[in-house]
């Protein structure tokens, strides 16, 4: 007989032959006849022996479960992100429980389309929780970097239609668990963003991807600069598929949901309906329309010295306001994002997932995510000492070390 303990209150003798549950660790697997001879637990049936342990189960993993929702609604797997009060951030245990339910409601006959959304008004998900990142250990980062990477591809790849409903704040780690699926529908509300050079990092989650896959050379200011686009902008830069006014988000799910074996066609059908019945800004320009020439032109430059010379040579004040903001971010963080995008124009999706994960690797190794962090997000006192310094400071060898190869430790799918 071998001892067990249970939260540290109650012990028991665990029956030789018995096996832990490999789900949770520790209760005993239903079903073996031992269970029933057990004289500390004296219960007449095995009956309510399986309800005791469930909800001894379910008490265990409760805290964790509410950070994510995952659920089978109508025709389709819902995934709601529901950490509202740290606007949906992403986390690693979130992580670890949506992969593997993905890939599950992937080759499920009965699940038909996959939706993604957050809890409350003010976000989708505003990122992946870099606080845990930064306090924790090297392993964490390690771990958290190479599956919300994982997690990315296998969005990238399902076989299944992927609906995000993109409400709200949507930045960082919340672009990624969005931007690669099939599907995704702006609000008005909606605010979009990739803001990592100002934190020592670079625009990430397949950001090597997407960025420079966008019109002109959009996607260039929006990882050099952070710039923030919104409401209808979201779906006029190409980062959302659809609009839809945020008051008929509810109906619109329900539409998909009451869907009968839907094909993505029909998916497409129902958001195309909602799309064109939306007025709001409809005819609105987009924000960035009277520049987007000029911002063709200044990003082209393969150099970020050659882009800041650009701005300073216009003289415009947008030019000069792009200009003010670039001088505040992480020198290296520039010129990794630059190079980033150049490689992944040319890259398929997992390729740049591998080159990003050598990039985060490296950024935790480095100086300037640690004080871009504490000085954006734990001290806020908006002042990062970066080092290097300067651009001219982040040799072509330094931008060299970050790209290398990990050798086995290197992101595989």
């Amino acid at each position: 007989m071998t001892q067990f303990l249970l939260f540290g209150k109650i012990t028991w003798d665990l029956p030789q032959g018995s096996t832990l549950c490999p789900s949770c660790g520790w209760c005993w697997l239903n079903g073996f006849p031992e269970i029933t001879t057990l004289k500390a637990l004296r219960f007449n049936s095995f009956k309510r022996i399986n309800i005791t342990l469930h909800h001894l189960r379910m008490s265990n993993h409760t805290d964790a479960e509410q950070e994510v929702l995952l659920e089978r609604k109508g025709c389709a797997g819902v995934i709601t992100l529901n950490r509202p009060k740290n606007l949906n951030a992403l986390n690693l245990n979130m992580i670890r429980q949506i992969y593997p339910q993905l890939k599950t409601w992937e080759q499920d006959p009965e699940t038909f389309l996959i939706i993604i959304k957050g809890t409350g008004a003010k976000a989708f998900c505003a990122g992946g929780d870099i606080i845990e990142i930064v306090k924790g250990n090297q392993k964490i980062s390690q771990n958290f970097f190479r599956e919300e990477y994982m997690l990315n591809n296998a969005i990238g790849s399902c076989q299944k239609p992927y609906v995000a409903f993109i409400h709200g704040i949507t930045m960082g780690g919340g672009v990624g668990v969005s931007i690669h699926g099939h599907f995704r529908v702006a609000t008005e509300k909606s605010l979009f963003a990739m803001p990592e050079t100002a934190i020592g990092l670079f625009p990430d989650v397949g950001g090597g991807y997407f960025l420079p896959r966008l019109q002109g050379k959009l996607g260039y200011l929006l990882a050099l600069t952070g710039f923030r686009l919104k409401g209808r902008d979201v779906y006029t830069a190409g980062i959302a598929t659809h609009f839809v006014d945020s008051e008929k988000l509810g109906m619109l799910e329900e539409d998909l949901l009451a869907l009968k074996s839907p094909s993505k066609e029909n998916i497409a059908d129902v958001l195309e309906t909602y799309h064109t019945k939306s007025k709001i800004d409809q005819g609105k320009s987009f924000v960035l329309e009277e520049h987007m020439d000029k911002i063709n032109s200044w990003f082209s430059a393969n150099t970020v010295e050659q882009i800041i010379e650009n701005l300073q040579r216009d003289g415009s004040s947008f030019a000069l306001e792009q200009l003010k903001v670039i001088n505040k971010m992480s020198p290296t963080s520039l010129k990794i994002a630059l190079r980033q995008l150049i490689e992944g124009s040319s890259k398929t999706l997992q390729e740049v997932l591998t080159m990003e994960y050598r990039l985060s690797q490296a950024c935790m190794r480095g100086h300037d995510f640690h004080e871009g962090v504490r000085a954006v997000l734990i001290d806020k006192d908006q002042s990062p000492k970066w080092k290097p310094a300067t651009l001219k400071e982040v040799t072509d060898e330094d931008l060299n070390n970050f790209f290398k190869s990990l050798g086995s430790n290197d992101l595989k799918f």
